[in-house]
């Protein structure tokens, strides 16, 4: 299993992390390159020309790339850093699992409301369970999420999920089987590697624009 906390598959292709030096699937990476200005910039998406710099979608390897300077060593020149690497870093994310989860609402692949999302696992239409970390622990424990692994999402606070189904707060949600939701599992699985070892998530927030 990658830092990501990612299942390896032999047949993605893989990077290196210049903090810990291992080599895994790109999915369970970060990658970031050298914008115009020489600064650091987090290429969530992958899509970013130039030379890819990777680091293990992991808090603490992210913080000592930062500390130790190790971009400059893995771009091969002298970079600056934004204010809050770490912090840019896990809001892009929030940012991309919000986006995908709206998509797949869009779609048809996505409800919230606790009743509907009852209706979903009891009738095993549901290939995840989504749950804000922020929710009541009393009232998440009344759904049990599908049988497999992966098939809990908990990174996201009630707003961001709000944000991805067009309301001010979502406490729970579902997802459909199928490749986009499959993209979300890798992507809350970055995301919650990013923020398991901080005091309190930072959440997209309120108004916020999702990219």
């Amino acid at each position: 299993m990658t830092r990501g906390g990612r299942i390896s598959d032999r047949t993605e292709p893989e990077r290196k992390c210049i903090v810990t030096g291992e080599t895994g699937p790109k999915s369970g990476l970060i990658r970031f390159v050298v914008g115009p200005d020489a600064q650091i910039v987090p290429d969530i998406l992958g899509r970013l020309p130039g030379r890819g710099i990777y680091v293990s979608a992991d808090r603490s390897a992210l913080e000592a790339a930062v500390k130790k300077r190790m971009f400059a060593r893995g771009a091969k020149q002298q970079v600056t850093l934004p204010d809050d690497l770490v912090r840019d870093t896990e809001l892009g994310l929030a940012h991309r699992v919000v986006d995908l989860i709206s998509l797949a609402r869009k779609a048809g692949q996505a409800v919230a409301g606790y009743e509907k999302v009852k209706s979903w696992l009891e009738t095993e239409r549901a290939a995840v369970l989504l749950q804000a970390s922020d929710g009541s622990e009393r009232g998440k424990s009344k759904l049990r999420p599908p049988r497999g692994a992966e098939r809990h999402i908990t990174t996201l606070t009630a707003s961001e999920l709000g944000l991805a189904f067009g309301r001010e707060n979502v406490i729970h949600g579902a997802l459909a089987g199928g490749g986009l939701t499959q993209r979300v599992v890798e992507e809350a699985a970055r995301l919650s590697a990013l923020r398991v070892k901080h005091g309190g998530e930072r959440p997209v927030g309120k108004g916020t624009t999702t990219r």
